[in-house]
């Protein structure tokens, strides 16, 4: 990744990416403005400049459709779509981009680890949810089970039921 200069306004360094600049401090962050008008749509800080690309690209799709001038044009049949034009459901669909793009660099760099850990989506099968919700873990049943499998040993207990005694009449907050 090749950095052209610090040409970009507000002292963020320019990328070689369309719609993509680095902060002063190391992220990489991705913004688009809205056709027909003077704002724009901030679609966020990302870790590496491909996943602020990918982020843009799918706003670009969304606003110009197949003729926008995108970072991934091979990608350009497996990016998530934007629910609406809602400036929060386009920054929802740039930010599942970032993250495949992301998790399909990680699969390629096998052999390497990643110290930041980023929001996960786990699918579940109806079967799967059907297993959660018939165990909640407010129930009496699995209660019972954890204080069985946690009972003090009788050594921790009291020695006798006057010691008890004594200490009902005890109150943390007297002097």
């Amino acid at each position: 990744m090749e950095e052209k200069g610090s040409s970009s306004t507000r002292g963020g360094l320019s990328s070689s990416y369309r719609g993509v600049r680095k902060r002063k401090w190391g992220k990489w962050v991705s913004e688009i403005r809205e056709p027909g008008k003077k704002t724009r749509i901030w679609l966020g800080s990302f870790e590496t400049p491909e996943m602020a690309a990918a982020a843009y690209d799918v706003a670009a799709l969304h606003f110009r459709g197949h003729e926008a001038r995108i970072n991934f044009p091979e990608l350009v049949n497996c990016l998530p779509k934007p629910a609406s034009s809602n400036a929060e459901d386009i920054r929802m669909a740039a930010h599942e981009a970032a993250l495949r793009v992301r998790t399909n660099a990680a699969g390629s760099d096998a052999g390497s680890s990643s110290s930041s850990v980023g929001p996960v989506t786990v699918r579940l099968s109806q079967g799967q949810i059907q297993a959660i919700n018939e165990s909640p873990l407010d129930s009496p049943k699995m209660w019972m089970q954890m204080s069985e499998a946690l009972m003090m040993d009788e050594s921790m207990m009291f020695c006798n039921e006057n010691e008890w005694e004594d200490m009902q009449g005890d109150s943390l907050w007297d002097p």
